[in-house]
């Protein structure tokens, strides 16, 4: 038997899962980085590999045929030509280099992700601003935190996905990097890229020695942690989406029509021949635990009715400031008239979120993604019987659990997908 690997590197902690061919979870692994002694981020990531690995029965390390790797999006290390690191990697929220972005203005096209202030590029810029001139000389590449943990397994550095290099500016379009991009001079950082899912190489013989995985075992290119959580909850055809009900409200749709527009916070990831349509809010559970507790909001969403309105007229942010489906730094919250009973302002909390749900889908909808099939929902609030009833008077669509909200499955997955694909015919995918 050949398992597949997925692993998640995300904010506090990382995790691994083995999966067979029928996708059948073999091993599911988790470590905190607070478990690890305190390192700067790329010694933390690399403990937390060696960890992982370790914590695996040596049977299923054994068994390993193919590996994939997600991390943060946008988190980025400047590297030597060895791979190792001239700087301390910036994290995906890192906006330290926005004072950089006017430049991209006038080059990046309308909507880009790289106007971002925690863009890759935008990143990429404050580097070259800061680092001392022999410094950034010695660079070669730049990778992001899949691609480097990858590159500790394949031994080959600079390699990338075309999910974790959309913000560093890759033209998912056309899958090749825009004249505008390679203009800034930047090209001999550029990592070489591919479609998430297809092979990168086999594990070196360090790693291979190192973690007791078989030489023959393949590495694939990863992906994004927000995209593999997506491939994990079981949408998979266009018009199916995924609502995350985490800290902050989260919406993906599987179109058939790429959708991007920068003045509603809205971009697409490719996906295969399709399109990853969506946006991310600041309402969610950030918002109810500034007001309730885990086991008061459980209790008083008991005593909310389902079948009405709250009538209250809710847009529940924690502070200042809204990202979609309106993209307004200044937007306010309104959270008035505040009512007498707690679970009459839990009612109308939940009722505000789902609306701020619905318009995204019909936002999305709007400007030409796949009309809305299925609802796949995400994340704690998933599981709350009287927030999904909510949800159900105000989309459109059908609603469902999501099958998982692991990305390390959802990278299992692709890793498997590739496998398959690359053993049922001759792989091509276009680098540049």
């Amino acid at each position: 038997m050949v398992y597949a690997a997925g692993l998640d590197f995300g904010t506090s902690g990382a995790r691994i899962t083995v999966i067979d061919a029928s996708d059948v979870v073999i091993a599911d692994k988790q470590v905190l980085y607070s478990q690890l002694p305190s390192l700067g981020w790329s010694s933390l990531w690399l403990a937390a590999l060696h960890k992982l690995f370790q914590v695996l029965p040596v049977a299923v390390r054994q068994a390993l045929g193919a590996i994939a790797i997600n991390g943060t999006s946008a988190t980025v290390l400047l590297c030597d030509a060895a791979g190792n690191p001239l700087t301390e990697p910036l994290l995906y929220n890192d906006d330290r280099g926005q004072v950089h972005r006017s430049r991209l203005t006038d080059l990046a096209p309308a909507g880009s992700p790289t106007l971002s202030a925690t863009s890759s590029l935008v990143k990429l810029l404050w580097w070259q601003a800061t680092l001392p001139r022999a410094t950034f000389a010695q660079a070669r590449f730049l990778m992001h935190q899949a691609d480097w943990l990858a590159f500790q397994l394949h031994g080959q550095p600079g390699l990338s996905d075309y999910h974790n290099a959309l913000k560093l500016g890759y033209d998912v379009g056309v899958l090749a990097y825009p004249d505008w991009l390679l203009g800034l001079g930047f090209t001999r950082l550029l990592p070489k890229v591919q479609a998430p899912g297809s092979r990168f190489g086999s594990v070196s013989t360090v790693a291979s020695k190192r973690y007791q995985i078989p030489l023959d075992c393949l590495i694939f290119a990863g992906t994004t942690d927000s995209i593999a959580a997506f491939l994990a909850s079981g949408a998979k055809a266009p018009g199916e989406a995924v609502t995350s009900l985490g800290s902050t409200l989260v919406i993906k749709l599987l179109s058939e029509t790429r959708v991007d527009d920068a003045h509603y916070g809205i971009y697409s990831h490719r996906l295969d021949d399709l399109w990853l349509v969506g946006g991310a809010s600041n309402t969610g559970g950030n918002v109810l635990k500034q007001f309730f507790t885990d086991e008061e909001l459980q209790k008083l969403s008991m005593k909310i009715p389902r079948d009405r309105p709250s009538g209250l007229d809710y847009y529940p942010l924690s502070k200042p400031g809204e990202r979609f489906p309106i993209n307004d730094p200044t937007f306010l919250p309104r959270l008035t008239p505040r009512p007498e009973t707690p679970e009459h302002f839990l009612h109308g909390l939940l009722e505000g979120i789902a609306r701020i749900e619905a318009q995204g889908y019909q936002l999305l909808q709007s400007l030409g993604a796949t009309p809305l099939a299925k609802i796949f929902s995400a994340g704690g609030g998933a599981h709350n019987p009287t927030w999904s009833a909510i949800r159900q008077r105000y989309v459109s669509a059908p609603l469902a659990i999501a099958a998982s909200k692991e990305a390390s499955l959802g990278t299992a997955q692709l890793a498997q997908r590739g496998s398959q694909k690359l053993n049922a015919k001759p792989e091509t995918h276009k680098e540049s």
